[in-house]
Formats: structure tokens, C-alpha cells, sequence
């Protein structure tokens, strides 16, 4: 029979102290969860001006954090400050929010997940965030159907520097961000061009996420091969 090799203490306390933080971070989303239902958040816009579009990003950004439907949040985006404002607005909500989600991840989530990673698929997932962050993170905020959130938290558990991620998710987040903007600021006049072109542009980011994942996937077998 397996023998059980104890762990030394030193290293029972690094993972209760992992554990630990890891449960702080579940706590802290599920806070934000909680606090954007009951709080209602939009109330801070009744400010008009620039105030109001601090005070959308800003919760914008929260949102994000607390699991929002980033849809949702840009077409009211195009709705409550128009096709402009309301683009520059989502797409900065969605940096911090990511950078806020990332951070919290690195912070109280890593230690205790990154022991978990087993298998070719989860290390070959690793490797190719960690090797390939910006390409990576364009691949992720231009792929539809990848959720936000996951998307950030598997690159904060990743070895992922922080620098490529944001500046992945700023330009991979734009043509879908806007054409959604564009859409809830057209909403009043749905066979108006602009919202159909806005509708149909929703698509292209799927085609354009197509290049990047394969370029990525080819310069990660070269360096392979290589070696």
C-alpha cells in the first residue's frame, strides 16, 4: 500500500495561507455581486457632463467584476450617452474592470490554484497565456463565447504579465464593444443603417479572432520545435 508523506509545516502553512486568500477572493466577487443587485449602481449617473462619464465608467468597471453581462452594459452604454461617449466610456470600463479583476486573481487566487494545474490541456493553456500574452488576450476579447471574467481570472492565474493583458483586452475589446454601443444608441430606429451595420459588424470578430489564434498556435510550435 502508498505510503502518505506528510507535508512539512512550513509548507501546510503556505497553502492554509493560499486557501485562505483564495476564499477571501470568492467572498470579495460574490460581495460585488451582491452589492451591484441591492445598491443599484446606476443611480450615480444622474450627473450630467463629464461627471457622468466617469461616473458610467466607473461602474461599469464594478459590474464587470460582479459577473454583468458586458452586453448588456454596452448597449446601455449607447443608450444613456450615445455612440461617442458611450464607446469611450465601455471600453475604459472594461480595462479596469479587467485590470481589477486580474489584480484581485494574482493577488488571493493564484497561490492556491496554480498547484491544481495537471494535464496537457490545462499546462499546454498556461503556457500559451504565459508565452503569448498579447496575442493570447486579442484572441480571447475577440472570440465570442469566451466570458469575460473567465478571461481575465485564467490570466491572472497564468504567469501572464499584467501590461499585455490590458493592453490585449483594450484593442481585442473595441470592435465588439462599439458595435454594441452603436446598436443600443440606434435602438430607436432599428431599420436605421447604422444600427444594422452595427448588428452585422457584432460577427466580425469572430473572423478576425480566426488569424490570431492561428498565429499564435504556430509561433508556440516553432518555439517548440526548436528546443
Amino acid at each position: 500500500m502508498p505510503v502518505a508523506v506528510a507535508l512539512p509545516p512550513s509548507r501546510v502553512r503556505v497553502r492554509a495561507h493560499a486557501l485562505v486568500r483564495l476564499g477571501l477572493l470568492v467572498a470579495l466577487l460574490v460581495a460585488a455581486s451582491v452589492a451591484v443587485l441591492v445598491w443599484h449602481p446606476q443611480r450615480l449617473l444622474g450627473a450630467g457632463g463629464p461627471v457622468r462619464l466617469v461616473c458610467f465608467t466607473v461602474v461599469y468597471a464594478v459590474c464587470t467584476v460582479a459577473f454583468a453581462p458586458r452586453p448588456l452594459l454596452n448597449l446601455a452604454a449607447g443608450v444613456m450617452l450615445g455612440a461617442e461617449a458611450g464607446t469611450v466610456a465601455a471600453v475604459a470600463g472594461t480595462v479596469l474592470g479587467a485590470g481589477a479583476a486580474f489584480c484581485l486573481g494574482r493577488l488571493l487566487g493564484r497561490e492556491a490554484l496554480r498547484p491544481l494545474l495537471r494535464g496537457r490541456l490545462l499546462l499546454g493553456a498556461d503556457r500559451q497565456l504565459s508565452e503569448h500574452g498579447l496575442r493570447s488576450t486579442l484572441a480571447m476579447r475577440l472570440l465570442p463565447g469566451v466570458p469575460f471574467a473567465a478571461a481575465n481570472y485564467c490570466a491572472a492565474f497564468s504567469r501572464m504579465r499584467c501590461v499585455p493583458f490590458l493592453v490585449g483586452t483594450a484593442l481585442g475589446s473595441v470592435p465588439n464593444t462599439m458595435a454594441y454601443v452603436v446598436a443600443g444608441s440606434r435602438a430607436a430606429s432599428p431599420g436605421s443603417p447604422a444600427f444594422l451595420i452595427a448588428l452585422a459588424v457584432i460577427a466580425v470578430p469572430a473572423l478576425l479572432a480566426l488569424p490570431v489564434a492561428r498565429s499564435a498556435r504556430v509561433r508556440a510550435w516553432l518555439a517548440r520545435a526548436r528546443r
